[in-house]
């Protein structure tokens, strides 16, 4: 259980002024249709959080239990600088529009996805926890949780949350996380 809700919050933390909400307000002002948009949301980060999380236990096979926690710890604050940085929608993502809205949101939240601080930080998780369902499971919930509220309020939501603000916590969230791991591993 704690792997499913250090997941949920890490994801729905680093979400917060992520490039997939500007996608999600982009689809939804495509579109105008939120169901399909949300269920696209939903498998693609599935399949991508699945991939990651698995690809983080694989990782973390090969790293000497001595290091785990100190990799693990320096990740967390690295994805806690990382989340200072703000995001801002490609070019590129915007290229899947002929396609309906189920579909176009599948393979741009799959694409956008790639790389992403949220994928390194399904990765992180994978390796810290041995359950890959529930990082996955978990880590899902988070991107609902950031990106549904977007969808389903669209402008209106963004407009009153201060980024800015909502960026430091979560930064801070994540480089605390990352020391106490250092600390509990040291």
């Amino acid at each position: 259980m704690e792997a499913f809700v250090t997941s949920t919050l890490t994801v729905a933390l680093a979400e917060i002024g992520d490039k997939t909400q500007l996608l999600s307000l982009l689809l939804v002002a495509r579109y105008r249709q939120k169901w399909p948009i949300i269920i696209g949301i939903l498998a693609a980060t599935l399949i991508n959080h699945f991939i990651s999380a698995w690809f983080g236990q694989w990782s973390a096979s090969w790293i000497p239990a001595d290091y785990a926690g100190i990799v693990i710890g320096v990740s967390f604050i690295a994805i806690g600088l990382w989340v200072l940085v703000p995001d801002k929608l490609d070019d590129e993502d915007t290229r899947c529009s002929c396609y309906g809205a189920l579909c176009a949101t599948f393979v741009l939240f799959f694409l956008a996805e790639i790389g992403d601080k949220t994928q390194v930080a399904t990765m992180v998780l994978g390796a810290q926890y041995a359950s890959i369902v529930w990082v996955t499971l978990g880590t899902t919930l988070g991107m609902l949780l950031a990106n549904v509220p977007v969808v389903l309020l669209g402008e209106k939501l963004m407009r009153r949350v201060p980024l800015n603000l909502v960026r430091y916590i979560a930064a801070a969230a994540f480089m605390m996380l990352g020391l106490a791991t250092l600390w509990w591993s040291l």
